[in-house]
């Protein structure tokens, strides 16, 4: 396989599954270089056995701030004096689970990757896109993945929306400010997505809320998460948005992608916030005890 062209280098965080996977994928077949970032060593030689030279991988964990800017500069060094074309904010963890029980480590946690971590992505390869004057070439992007999530608040769902929410907010700012260098900023919100991110909701989870108010509905909301990653969107398809998102001529500064439109996306932003609650409750048993 080719090396990729450097004048079309990308940066992919969470690189070793899902919708990182599939968009350096789509990256490579487009004649792309890319530098993959990933936690562990096994999934930087997978990258490599399945790609070559077409990807370098990058070891960080995007919480790291030292590890990120240690990645960056080995991103710098490769690219020269070059630009980089783009940057796919996609690492991320999802915290289950009713917010009167998450512990705050865990909702710290939550935040420390979804949204620290890009914060740490985009300052560290910023100047690589564009912020650094001494470079050259056409400014690059920076694609952010939130979710349907980042729109609509689920039950037992609260830390991972509550992260996306913030993103979508932080997002649209940074867009507004990094106008001055000519770096344009892109969200996609993918509804469900065959992903192993919801794969740690396991049963332990389920019976540590058994005795709690919200038992009766642990199951049901935990198996609708199940469901909904085993039936979801493939993650090529977000991938193949991914590089439109990077490539388009006068790309939008939002993309949904969803595998349920009318259910995800126009009752929810139709239909009085009262009677959705409603019908939340009922569907899983989140009724008022008497």
């Amino acid at each position: 396989m080719t090396k990729g062209s450097l004048d079309r280098a990308i940066v992919v965080t969470g690189a070793s599954t899902g919708i990182g996977r599939a968009a350096v994928a789509k990256a490579v077949r487009e004649g792309a270089h890319v530098f993959a970032s990933v936690r562990k060593q096994v999934d930087a030689d997978g990258l490599r056995s399945e790609f070559g030279g077409a990807v370098t991988p990058l070891l960080f964990d995007v919480a790291d701030e030292a590890a990120v800017n240690a990645g960056a500069a080995q991103v710098a060094a490769a690219l020269g004096k070059r630009r980089l074309f783009g940057l796919l904010n996609n690492a991320g963890i999802a915290v289950s689970g009713p917010l009167l029980y998450v512990e705050n480590d865990d909702l710290r946690r939550q935040f420390e990757t979804n949204l620290i971590g890009v914060h740490n992505c985009v300052r560290a390869f910023a100047p690589l896109l564009g912020a650094d004057p001494e470079r050259s070439g056409t400014p690059g992007r920076i694609v952010m993945i939130s979710s349907v999530g980042g729109k609509f608040g689920s039950p037992f769902a609260g830390p991972y929306s509550a992260s996306k929410f913030a993103l979508e907010g932080y997002s649209q700012s940074l867009r507004r400010e990094l106008m001055v260098f000519g770096i344009d900023v892109i969200v996609i919100g993918p509804g469900a997505i065959k992903t192993p991110i919801w794969d740690k909701a396991d049963e332990t989870q389920i019976q540590r809320l058994s005795n709690t108010p919200y038992g009766k509905a642990a199951r049901a909301v935990y198996e609708y998460f199940m469901s909904a990653g085993r039936t979801g969107l493939e993650p090529s398809a977000v991938g193949d948005l991914v590089w439109r998102a990077f490539s388009a001529p006068s790309p939008k500064t939002r993309y949904e992608i969803l595998r349920r439109p009318f259910m995800d996306a126009v009752l929810p932003r139709n239909l009085p916030p009262r009677m959705i609650d409603k019908a939340i409750a009922q569907r899983l048993g989140l009724t008022k005890r008497g």
